[in-house]
């Protein structure tokens, strides 16, 4: 390659724009083929269209409905409003839509991160397979992560309404975005913070009244509670295709599934909060952002809901704590490569069927670069100095 189109290569590769557009091609390609395959292809968008199918006639949100879609929903109801744009139209464009709207609060988020150009090119390149695997499954996991990334970033630019709008959308629909409070502490105007909480919250509670009533309303709250219940049971097994988490790992490793998940909690929570001792680095942008990078991955990793589609969560985290370092090590580009191979790549047509089967599903060893990265993030933000080690440029 020529001098001139090695620059131009780069020019591509390191213009966040053009990833971008990757991006959004990739969301409705990825959406208009899975329509064309039939309905057990969009089994999943199915189901989120339903929440406001389902809550607009009043019907349990939690039960199965084999006439319309396989398998539950496990959304909380303030889901319908959100589905309720790409429900009321054909689904074909629908799909497409809804593709494209999780893409772009994931890309939002990126451009909002204080990298470099060049670095949020490589930033949304690198979680690139990992962004594929979840629009195959037209997950809301991609607007999950930009959702937490966004409640942070708008939490260091003193936006508190915007970052507690952010969080409780995700608490909302998921639960899990009650880990965005993982920024709480670094909030300046707390009060703030929890009043329009507090209000944005009551708006949500209200919202799906309006397509349904409060009795229905309440219900489901209580519904989703029992469904979100019974659902962390069935996922704690040796041989769904969840729990691939730390949890999962260790579960199959020692072939027993009857290890409680607050056996691991009673490790993993206080590791978690270890750093929060430090105040010192509270001021520090690449000390907020590593404790950002430590929730996405803390979120997937301790859960047995977790997929391979939910990695788009954890990828995100691995980026962040990447795109942090000052000096990239032989052990840092060695991690990120591991994270690549084998939490990215696992589930494509790079690794032959017997060992995904036998060695990858069977162990949940997609988690475990993740798990390497989350260990080295808790070493990192305990002893570094945010102020000399990192670098946000």
């Amino acid at each position: 390659m020529n001098e001139s189109l090695k620059k131009k290569f780069l020019s591509i590769i390191l213009n966040p724009k053009y990833i971008f557009g990757v991006y959004l091609i990739i969301a409705v390609a990825t959406a208009l083929s899975k329509y064309f395959r039939g309905p057990q292809a969009i089994n999943n968008y199915l189901i989120f269209k339903n929440v406001f199918v389902n809550t607009f006639e009043q019907k349990n949100l939690y039960l199965q409905y084999p006439e319309r879609y396989l398998d539950a929903n496990h959304y909380g109801i303030f889901f319908s409003i959100l589905i309720a744009p790409f429900a009321l139209i054909p689904d074909w464009l629908g799909i497409s839509l809804w593709n494209v709207a999780n893409a772009a609060i994931f890309l939002f988020a990126i451009y909002k991160l204080p990298f470099s150009d060049a670095k949020k090119a490589l930033f949304a390149l690198l979680c690139l397979q990992e962004y594929i695997t979840a629009a195959v499954s037209l997950q809301f996991n991609i607007a999950l992560v930009g959702l937490l990334m966004l409640s942070a970033i708008f939490i260091y630019e003193k936006k508190e309404v915007q970052s507690a709008t952010a969080i409780l959308v995700g608490v909302f629909v998921k639960l899990y975005g009650i880990l965005g409070l993982s920024q709480f502490f670094f909030i300046k105007n707390k009060l703030k913070f929890i009043l329009s909480g507090i209000a944005i919250a009551a708006l949500f509670f209200v919202l799906p009244m309006a397509i349904s009533s409060p009795q229905f309303v309440v219900q489901s709250y209580t519904d989703w509670f029992h469904s979100l219940a019974e659902k962390n049971g069935l996922n704690q097994s040796l041989d769904s295709y969840q729990d691939i988490s730390l949890m999962g790992f260790v579960r199959r490793i020692l072939q027993d599934a009857s290890i409680s998940n607050l056996t691991f909690m009673a490790f993993g929570a206080p590791l978690f909060f270890l750093p929060y001792v430090r105040i010192k680095q509270y001021k520090h942008y690449a000390y907020q952002l590593m404790i950002l990078a430590s929730t996405l991955l803390f979120l997937v990793l301790f859960s047995s809901g977790s997929e391979s589609p939910t990695y788009i969560i954890a990828v995100a985290g691995v980026m962040i704590w990447f795109f942090l370092q000052k000096k990239r090590t032989p052990i840092v580009y060695a991690m990120l490569i591991f994270v690549i191979i084998l939490t990215c790549f696992s589930p494509s047509d790079l690794f032959p069927k017997f060992i995904k089967q036998n060695y990858i599903v069977k162990y949940s060893l997609k988690a475990l670069p993740c798990i390497v990265v989350w260990f080295r993030i808790i070493y990192e933000l305990v002893t570094k100095d945010f102020e000399k080690d990192y670098s946000l440029n």
